[in-house]
């Protein structure tokens, strides 16, 4: 029985450590989809802020993030968390997790916040306002906090809202303080279209995360539950649901931007495949199949109306669409958890909704709040965002010292966004031509 245990308990911690690994992959699918979104003389500072995300939020969740999680939550930090290496298991678990959340917030402020002021919300992410979040909910040493106030638990199985939601949130409250690009509106409100470098890159990212995806929502299930039973029923409908809701997600997005505008739009189909999965990401273990078609279907029809209201009627600048993706997408998903679940799952649906929007409003409410605080008091220092000439510039050279595409060289002629002919090229061609 000893040996039975000891195995199901090697089996798991073997298996949380590979999920783990697969979710820091998805870092690589940001970092490919955010800069695929910007424009060419903006990829570096993108990429740079995906690296320092990992790298200093980590570090920062490690030391102070951890701990903040476990006091909010009511539980031992040292004994959770510091006093053996399983205890560092379930850190990293949740650092992956945390860093996910911080990630987000990059792509709606991309073009034109500095990047210091950038990597401090990141500190700031990571050592309060997530675990607080956590601290509320999956830290919780006994009954968490929305079931103390509605007498229901709070559902989120794998971050639909802990996590998407309160970076889509974060993201969208940072970049309406921010304000626009310099050319994304007119005077009279009308918005003007700034395309991204790399429509290949976006591809690419998206494929990389949906991918990572399957560790978010599958790895977050046991192999063995605490008897030794198998959980084949669960793991088989996580991966079930999510597949399907991911496929839905894309497919609902490009049929209503062709209801829209006539055409497919790619990006679209791909934003909406993620939003598909981070809509089902809170519930995929209760979701009924059916459930997970109308979870998707929901989620991806709902990205195009939504970024084209923040675009048009709030005339945010939401650069990578990562409220529509993640924000209104986490938080419609796991209000709908009571709706789509599979039978004999919610015994009392009017209660289980109520808790759900209170568990939105909590940590909707908690993120909006800490992130307006923090980039004004940015912005009233003069620290939030680059001056005029390094945004026109592009911030590889003002920020970093760099260009990521310096075959474009300089000169007259324009061969690419952001990219500039040179008299060499320019007579190479001419003589191609001849």
């Amino acid at each position: 029985m000893v040996l039975l245990q000891a195995s199901t308990e090697a089996l798991n911690y073997t298996w949380i450590l590979m999920v783990s690994f697969l979710i820091f992959f998805m870092h690589a699918g940001f970092a490919m989809l955010e800069a695929g979104q910007v424009r060419s003389k903006n990829v570096a500072n993108q990429l740079t802020k995906n690296l320092l995300t990992w790298s200093i939020g980590v570090t920062v969740f490690f030391l102070i993030g951890s701990g903040v999680a476990s006091v909010v939550g009511g539980a031992d930090w040292a004994a959770a968390y510091m006093a053996s290496g399983l205890g560092w298991i379930d850190w990293l678990y949740g650092a992956v997790f945390a860093m996910t959340a911080a990630t987000i917030v990059s792509g709606a402020v991309a073009g034109r916040a500095k990047l210091r002021a950038y990597v401090t919300y990141t500190i700031l992410l990571a050592a309060v306002i997530y675990p607080v979040v956590i601290g509320f909910t999956w830290s919780a040493s006994e009954t968490g906090f929305v079931e103390i106030v509605t007498g229901y638990a709070f559902a989120d199985f794998a971050g639909g809202m802990i996590v998407h939601g309160m970076g889509g949130i974060a993201g969208l409250t940072a970049a309406a303080i921010l304000g626009p690009r310099m050319g994304r509106f007119n005077e009279d409100g009308s918005a003007n279209v700034i395309p991204g470098h790399s429509m290949t890159f976006a591809v690419l990212g998206t494929l990389v995360l949906a991918f990572g995806w399957y560790g978010f929502n599958v790895g977050t299930s046991a192999i063995y539950g605490g008897d030794g039973t198998f959980m084949a029923e669960q793991l088989g409908r996580v991966a079930m649901t999510t597949t399907i809701s991911m496929a839905m997600g894309a497919i609902a997005a490009g049929a209503v931007a062709w209801f829209q505008t006539g055409k497919v739009d790619t990006l679209y189909v791909a934003n909406g495949l993620l939003a598909g999965l981070v809509g089902i990401t809170a519930i995929p273990h209760t979701t009924a199949w059916w459930g997970a078609f109308v979870v998707g279907i929901l989620s991806g029809a709902q990205l195009p109306i939504v970024f084209k209201f923040v675009e048009t009627k709030l005339n945010i600048d939401d650069v990578c669409a990562v409220f529509p993706v993640h924000g209104s997408a986490g938080v419609l998903g796991t209000l709908l958890y009571p709706f789509v679940a599979a039978p004999g799952v919610v015994s009392n649906v009017g209660g289980a909704f109520i808790a759900q929007a209170f568990g939105v409003f909590v940590i909707g409410g908690w993120t909006l709040t800490a992130t307006a605080v923090i980039w004004y008091a940015l912005k009233a220092m003069g620290e939030a965002r680059v001056t005029p000439e390094h945004e026109q510039e592009g911030l590889d050279v003002s920020e970093h010292g760099v260009e990521t595409y310096p075959e474009f060289g300089s000169g007259d002629s324009v061969v690419a966004d952001g990219g500039i002919m040179t008299e060499d090229i320019e007579a190479t061609r001419g003589s191609k031509d001849d």
